[in-house]
């Protein structure tokens, strides 16, 4: 676990740790106290400096407010802020503010200060987020944690355009330009298309990487492919709709003929080997947020000049964005609420979004509809305008994708956590079932899910 302790002033420190612990203020008129001390419990930033920007933000407001805030860094490596998560919830003490991966403001619900009041000054503010925030931040009708802005990815196409044009013919650059426009050839981006494609690239050496374990990134490119056939597996209220499902049949035989054209080894894939196969030159495609791009920059800087971010394909539902978010979250057994709430907002105010999003080069996703305009994804190269479109902009006609929604949450994550949608593919092209075994086999764990509760 990586920890980064920061105060304001030691003194303010030690006077805090005497006098904090009833100290509650409302959001957002009153100044908090100079004798409070706020606990801070955030993700570490793969972008190292994506640590500093919420150093900076903190201590800004901070000294704004007579807040002493305290900040850790707590990493994802070995799930030591899932660990950190359960040991607090068992304790009942710990941080005041923490950040919640994707699934956790779902399972923590009961034990999360309701946030409806910040989520509310802040929509009149910026407008809704996206549906996809809002089906995991909003739980029984209630908000129980904020979509954060830092660590929070898209998981768009990062495409060879050179290798996709000598090999498929796809001059993708000029289809989704660096530019809020359509360009020649943008309808013909569809999961046909992308097939044709796929098989071309294998065939000339270079592959696409769609990892198709159980590790993240396979589950939610997965979840964005169903989804865009219209395919789900579970409805709003909890029923299984595996049996009779054509949508979702239609979907499992398309993924098993893309998986064909894969490399052999996807099937045990983890969230870096994409990367890794991107940046060695060795594939035409991924999907996955600036980080496989900024690495190459770093590292193979003759392939990062060569990448350009798309959306990715259309299905006969729409185009689904894979969609992986953080929240911050506040303890209900935390006793600063108000000075919370208040940093809460301030972290998500425009200027302070921006300013995660510029320090992680264009990497933090904002939840806000109408942020998704930062000047950063325009202006990052090489080659510029790279990353123009990994934020869903209006003129792409996407949705923020959550494999296993519509499911209510609770059932969704143990389908999202056992992999489901990518092991029913992997039983037919891995294991010789035929689809229907497959789908039977998928309809038995869902229903399983329900019943366990």
């Amino acid at each position: 676990m990586a920890f980064d302790r920061m105060t304001r002033r030691d003194v303010l420190r030690a006077t805090a740790l005497t006098t904090a612990a009833g100290a509650t203020l409302s959001a957002p008129a009153v100044h908090a106290q100079a004798t409070t001390t706020l606990r801070c419990g955030f993700w570490d930033h793969w972008v190292p400096a994506g640590n500093g920007a919420m150093r900076e933000l903190c201590a800004e407001w901070g000294e704004k407010n007579r807040v002493n805030v305290q900040v850790d860094f707590i990493t994802s490596v070995g799930n030591q802020n899932l660990l950190t998560i359960a040991a607090q919830a068992q304790s009942r003490s710990g941080h005041d503010i923490l950040s919640f991966p994707t699934w956790e403001p779902a399972a923590k619900y009961d034990l999360l200060e309701p946030l409806d009041d910040v989520m509310g000054r802040l929509t009149a503010k910026y407008g809704p987020v996206n549906a996809a925030a809002e089906y995991l931040g909003k739980i029984r009708g209630k908000w129980v944690a904020i979509p954060a802005v830092s660590g929070t990815q898209m998981k768009p196409a990062c495409v060879r355009f050179d290798l996709l044009q000598e090999h498929a013919g796809i001059d993708i650059r000029a289809m989704w330009p660096a530019s809020n426009t359509r360009g020649p050839g943008a309808d013909t981006w569809n999961w046909d298309t992308f097939l044709v494609a796929a098989e071309k690239c294998h065939a000339a050496g270079v592959p696409f990487g769609i990892p198709m374990g159980s590790f993240t990134d396979a589950v939610d490119a997965v979840g964005a492919i169903m989804a865009s056939f219209g395919a789900s597996m579970m409805d709003r209220d909890g029923k299984v709709t595996v049996q009779g499902n054509a949508k979702l049949k239609t979907a499992v035989e398309y993924l098993v003929k893309l998986s064909r054209f894969l490399p052999n080894d996807v099937w045990a894939w983890d969230d870096g080997a994409n990367n890794r196969a991107l940046i060695s030159g060795r594939s035409a495609l991924v999907f996955n947020p600036p980080s496989a791009w900024a690495v190459a920059k770093r590292d193979a800087p003759q392939v990062a000049e060569k990448c350009w971010t798309v959306p990715v394909p259309a299905g006969p539902e729409g185009r689904f964005t894979p969609y992986l978010p953080y929240f911050w979250g506040i303890w209900a057994f935390s006793r600063n609420k108000g000075p919370a709430k208040q940093l809460l907002e301030f972290l998500s105010e425009r200027s302070s979004a921006e300013k995660q999003t510029n320090t992680s080069n264009g990497y933090d996703i904002p939840p806000f509809v109408s942020m998704n305009n930062f000047e950063v994804w325009a202006k990052e190269g090489p080659p510029q305008g790279t990353v123009y479109n990994y934020p869903l902009r209006e003129h792409h006609n996407a949705t923020a994708s959550i494999a296993m929604a519509p499911a209510p949450a609770e059932f969704a994550v143990q389908a999202y956590q056992q992999a489901l949608n990518t092991k029913v593919v992997a039983r037919i092209a891995q294991g010789g079932e035929t689809i229907d075994q497959s789908l039977d086999w998928l309809h038995r764990e869902l229903t399983n899910i329900v019943r366990g509760g």
